[in-house]
């Protein structure tokens, strides 16, 4: 048998090496003879006792390296929440729900192809996070009523509804009214209503039509009002005609986010 070789810890010695096990332990005792067999007369026997130590899991870097779609799903609708629809982002919360959008769409199987996907729009979608409320008006990045003192408004739910057979899509806003005191404040529903057609692979125009105002509660017996529309030639040359622009970035059963035209961000939830 061929003499083993060890390292600088342990003097290298051309005797012969007796493994021997100990009952009961799962420490090995290694007898080294020299000139005789372990035990016999002639012979110097030393004892080395060596103590198996099981060997670290590997590292699965696999698994650290790609999230499955759900699991970001779920990563983007917890960096939204809390946010009241985006009317509490910082800057911070901002770029937080960017990446986790920007993760989700780069994992999704296939790229937005409305041409296919287009019955997975039709339905009442909730919004849960729009970038352009961080602007502090419910216009976001187009002129809109602002939120505070000199105009309390509440903004509560906000849902799009979408039929693909009619291409109607309705921007629908339930909103509390500040009343001065000590009347109560005013409920009411506003629906915005547009149709819409694909111009793109994922990308989809609205055309405004009109908008209308329900009363809800107290004022609930108030008949719908149809808010007028100035006409084209009495509008100021800024002044938002009422159609956009976006793209559908991510879209599944339940959950769709979309990019506008002016690089808002938003996120929905079916309902």
């Amino acid at each position: 048998m061929a003499a083993p070789s060890w390292s600088s810890c342990c003097a290298s010695t051309s005797t012969r090496p007796l493994l021997s096990p100990t009952a009961g332990s799962k420490s090995r005792k290694l007898w080294w003879t020299s000139g005789g067999d372990r035990g016999g007369s002639g012979g110097k026997t030393q004892r080395l006792s060596i103590c198996a130590v099981a060997a670290p899991a590997a590292v699965d870097y696999a698994d650290t390296g790609a999230d499955d779609v759900p699991s970001l799903k779920i990563k983007l609708l917890s960096a939204v929440s809390g946010l009241n629809r985006g009317l509490a982002a910082t800057q911070e919360d901002l770029e937080r729900a960017d990446t986790a959008a920007r993760q989700l769409e780069a994992a999704a199987p296939a790229p937005v192809d409305l041409a296919k996907d287009l019955d997975k729009l039709q339905g009442r979608w909730r919004l849960v996070y729009s970038s352009a409320f961080s602007s502090r008006t419910l216009g976001g990045s187009r002129p809109g009523p602002p939120t505070g003192r000199l105009l309390p408004i509440t903004l509560g739910q906000v849902f799009q509804r979408i039929d693909v057979v009619s291409q109607d899509f309705d921007n629908i806003v339930e909103l509390e009214l500040g009343a001065p005191w000590p009347l109560p404040p005013v409920e009411a529903t506003a629906t915005l209503a547009h149709k819409f057609e694909i111009t793109g692979t994922a990308s989809i125009k609205i055309n405004f039509d009109k908008t209308t105002v329900k009363t809800k509660g107290n004022l609930s017996q108030l008949p719908l009002l149809e808010v007028p529309r100035l006409p084209d030639n009495l509008r100021p040359p800024t002044s938002n005609t009422g159609s956009g622009e976006f793209e559908v970035t991510y879209l599944d059963n339940d959950t769709r986010v979309t990019r506008g035209d002016r690089g808002e961000l938003r996120v929905f939830v079916i309902s």
